[in-house]
């Protein structure tokens, strides 16, 4: 049986309704998180929780010490479960987190949060570039509006375009639901 690890990507206070930054369709997101946390933990799979800080005073979110730097209650972890604090867009960058998957033998590694087109996207492709076969649970992930080049594009076509590049070479991508009843 493959070692599966669960890793909660950034769900954090500052994104959702009252925080600092808030994401689209957070809420909806950290619901499937939780289902999906309530699951991993039930089948008894290593879960990691990734909880990013800024180290400069003056950011825009996620201010070290902050309450909006805290993990959302929704998918809050239990003693026990492995917290990789990162500063990173990459959470893999300055952590431990490879050390953790691979002390624990993980092959596998399941991914919800935020944001779609930032961490999330980087966590996936840096898992399958260190080898770990990767699930993106697409329902389960949030955005935001962006704008490029005085293009708005919202936060759906964020999500879709990320979730479309990274199924089509990195990840098999699964809603909560698809995961849960697999």
């Amino acid at each position: 049986m493959t070692k599966r690890a669960l890793i909660i990507v950034d769900l954090q206070n500052d994104y959702f309704p009252g925080g600092k930054w808030t994401l689209t369709g957070v809420e909806a997101a950290a619901a499937n998180a939780a289902r999906l946390l309530q699951s991993a933990r039930a089948a008894g799979h290593l879960v990691v929780h990734v909880r990013h800080e800024s180290l400069n005073s003056d950011a825009p979110f996620f201010v070290a010490g902050s309450e909006g730097a805290a993990i959302a209650p929704q998918v809050i972890n239990k003693e026990g479960e492995h917290v990789v604090l990162k500063h990173q867009i990459n959470s893999f960058r300055d952590t431990d987190l490879k050390n953790i998957l691979d002390t624990n033998g993980i092959e596998e590694v399941v991914i919800a949060g935020a944001m779609s087109h930032m961490c999330v996207d980087a966590i996936t492709r840096a898992s399958v570039d260190f080898g770990y076969k990767a699930t993106v649970i697409h329902d389960a992930v949030a955005t935001l509006d962006m704008e490029f080049d005085g293009v708005k594009v919202p936060a759906a076509y964020v999500h879709a375009a990320f979730m479309a590049a990274l199924g089509f070479a990195y990840a098999t991508m699964l809603s909560t639901n698809e995961y849960i009843s697999a």
